[in-house]
């Protein structure tokens, strides 16, 4: 995460457009904000527009505006938010689903830094910095022809991924501590050592959007001391991991069983539930495992001549 904050501080102070992947949560909107208050723009407006909640029949007009009476309810003029942005910064939310029709206008904008009111008969130059987020990794929207390789080009000039929660555990005390100092107050919350073990051993599937919301339901207890007791279920119970071991019922009560019949029992109860979560998809149950394909169906041909305990 320094890594990522030294390298938007070196390109704050460029125009280049910066393009920030992450999953959802992960705090893509934070980074936009950081990056236009560091740089040379702050002292215009930071635009932010999430294009997923937008209505596809609305984009053009809400970006680029539109002239009176360039369609039966454009009553008066509007100007765009490119426009109102110009000087500043504008984000561009989810442009992963953003649709093809107005990825064509938006890459002209790009290239000319003009642009044309929905109705209008002239060009109106700007002059923004462009941050856009994607959830997904467009190459492969651009290899599925969802989205244009030249827009994909004009966006990448700066990509920065942002890990999710799960890859950065060390991170998970920081923001709890950070998100229980901004909802409890003038309450210090204290977090016993086994609930803060839990709390890091979580993969956080809604990443820090997750942490600030568990946070905000900590700091509502009336409790000198935060136990792995009063966490939601989803965080306190064991790990599937450590879950599918003790359910190997023969390798812990058989005192006759030796390593390498426990490694075999586990082993083969971790690619069985792997197949299970990821209803026979050998790739994805990789994954899981962090094994590579390959390996992975060795120990499938494996197992299947000589089952789990």
């Amino acid at each position: 995460m320094r890594e990522i904050i030294q390298q938007l501080k070196n390109t704050a102070d460029s125009d280049t457009s910066v393009l920030l992947i992450g999953e959802t949560g992960v705090g893509k909107e934070i980074f936009a904000d950081y990056i236009h208050l560091i740089s040379n723009r702050s002292p215009g407006l930071l635009i932010k527009v999430g294009l997923a909640a937008m209505p596809a029949d609305l984009l053009a007009s809400e970006l680029f505006g539109h002239e009176q009476g360039s369609f039966t309810s454009a009553h008066r003029l509007k100007k765009g938010l490119f426009e109102i942005a110009n000087g500043g910064t504008l984000f561009l939310d989810d442009i992963d689903d953003i649709p093809l029709s107005i990825q064509a206008k938006l890459l002209r904008v790009l290239e000319s830094h003009e642009i044309m009111r929905v109705g209008g008969t002239k060009n109106i130059r700007i002059d923004i910095r462009l941050i856009s987020a994607s959830k997904v990794d467009l190459k492969e929207l651009v290899s599925k022809n969802l989205f244009r390789a030249d827009l994909f080009y004009r966006l990448n000039v700066v990509p920065i991924n942002i890990p999710p929660l799960r890859e950065r555990g060390e991170d998970v005390p920081l923001l709890i501590d950070y998100f229980s100092k901004m909802y409890s107050l003038d309450r210090q919350i204290k977090i016993s050592t086994k609930a803060l073990a839990a709390l890091v051993n979580y993969h956080w599937p809604g990443n820090v959007r997750e942490v600030r919301n568990i946070a905000q339901r900590l700091a509502l207890l009336d409790a000198k001391e935060i136990k792995l007791t009063y966490l939601p279920p989803e965080i306190n119970t064991e790990s599937p991991i450590l879950q599918i071991a003790k359910a190997c019922n023969l390798c812990f009560t058989d005192d006759r069983s030796n390593f390498n019949q426990i490694v075999h029992c586990i082993e083969s109860n971790l690619v069985k539930e792997a197949l299970k979560q990821t209803i026979g998809n050998q790739s994805e149950a990789a994954k899981i495992l962090g094994l590579s394909l390959s390996t992975f169906r060795d120990k499938m041909r494996k197992y299947a001549h000589n089952p789990s305990c």
